[in-house]
């Protein structure tokens, strides 16, 4: 059973940093800046290897992908909300990452890089890192900082409250490097963790005892803008469990920040529209919400209680891809739905089933890269239509391909 899945030890710390910055100078201090308004969006990818008693259970490939948005800014200190959403790869003719949690979090942050934040909210799982020291900054120069990681224990142990402890994490300054054709400060981080876990979560059946493990990254800071651009991660986290076991979780992790750029919805949902019509792509609608704009499939025709997509469909999706493909900086998020028929998981499990299915149309054909593309099944608990009628249940058998904002 895998209780727990690490999304990488550094990898949310880039998921919601927001700075501007100044230029380089031989001697510069480094320094968080804030600006009202900039959304940026972090992607980063974690491979790792999963142990259960010293033997290999299995290799997890992770995509996080997280928007933020600087809300405020008062005395240099930034107050920033998040979103954070954690998928895992599936196997396939093409792999496709399943969308797995989706989190929110508001926190501030100062120009050092120290948060100040609820302790309620579950992300970013590591904080206060990099936190730089009130000092100009040269070639060589070291310092120790206390950071803080905070893990979800929620599924598989039932614990309600995050799992938070303390290290000492050591900074170098390393001068500077290349990071695709550009030069960036480098700044190396590295730390070790040992905690015990409090009484508290003795009163659950199963729960970590003992947390222990490393992280070691190399941080490429942009300090015209003033935040990282990229990181580096090597990790190996090890939990020992209450009922003796113990998973261990080794590998790498990396991460970009861009900046997002504004999606005109109106503007979109219209041009799509009208490429729709234009095609005679029959029982589609084309909708606007928060996330973006979404292309519905009403009725698209799988082999029955299967996710196998009947011939007759694929004319269907090449249409759909050709639009999709006038927006290709834009990620995607395609969502399976089903009528109301059979158990709750199999519903789920079909219309996740069938949404792989889509997403793989689209990547086989270039349309989008794997890390541009998130899937999600939720079997029949949105419907749009009543059940109790076929017109109703062909309504409600339908695939959402979502042109994401962020």
């Amino acid at each position: 059973m895998n209780l727990l899945i690490r999304y990488g030890l550094f990898g949310y710390v880039l998921l919601q940093i927001l700075w501007g910055g100044t230029g380089f100078l031989s001697a510069e201090e480094f320094l968080f800046r804030y600006r009202p308004g900039e959304k940026y969006k972090i992607v980063s990818e974690v491979e790792e290897e999963v142990f259960l008693n010293g033997q290999f259970s299995h290799m997890a490939e992770i995509l996080n992908k997280i928007s933020v948005e600087v809300k405020d800014v008062k005395d240099g200190k930034g107050r920033l909300e998040g979103s954070f959403v954690t998928s895992e790869k599936r196997g396939g003719r093409v792999s496709v990452y399943e969308l797995q949690n989706t989190y929110y979090s508001s926190f501030e942050r100062d120009r050092y890089g120290r948060y100040d934040i609820d302790p309620s909210y579950y992300m970013p799982v590591v904080r206060n890192v990099p936190v730089f020291p009130k000092k100009d900054m040269q070639k060589g120069d070291t310092w120790k900082e206390t950071g803080e990681e905070v893990h979800d224990l929620r599924n598989g142990y039932g614990i309600p409250v995050p799992l938070r402890f303390p290290f000492q994490a050591n900074y170098r300054y390393l001068g500077t490097g290349e990071y695709r054709g550009r030069n960036y400060d480098l700044i190396s981080v590295n730390y070790t963790v040992r905690h015990r876990t409090s009484d508290y979560f003795r009163r659950f059946p199963l729960y970590p005892v003992r947390v222990s493990g490393f992280s070691d990254q190399l941080v490429y800071w942009d300090n015209e803008k003033g935040r990282p651009h990229a990181y580096n991660e090597q990790f190996s986290i090890i939990f020992a469990l209450s009922n003796g076991d113990e998973y261990e979780f080794t590998g790498t992790a990396r991460a970009e920040i861009t900046e997002s750029l504004p999606m005109d919805r109106d503007q979109v949902a219209e041009d799509v529209e009208r490429q729709i019509e234009k095609d005679g792509v029959q029982d589609t609608r084309v909708s606007i919400d928060d996330r973006g704009v979404t292309i519905n499939l009403e009725d698209i025709r799988f082999a029955p209680d299967s996710a196998d997509l009947l011939r007759s469909e694929i004319g269907k999706l090449e249409r759909i891809a050709e639009i999709l493909r006038r927006y290709p900086d834009r990620h995607l998020l395609v969502t399976g739905h089903t009528a109301l028929a059979g158990t709750a998981a199999g519903r789920r499990q079909l219309s996740l089933d069938r949404a792989n299915t889509v997403a793989e149309f689209f990547l086989e054909r270039g349309v989008r890269s794997p890390d541009q593309v998130l899937t999600e099944g939720k079997g029949a608990t949105e419907p749009v239509a009543d059940n109790d009628t076929p017109e109703g249940m062909r309504k409600n058998r339908r695939v959402e391909i979502t042109i994401l904002e962020n």
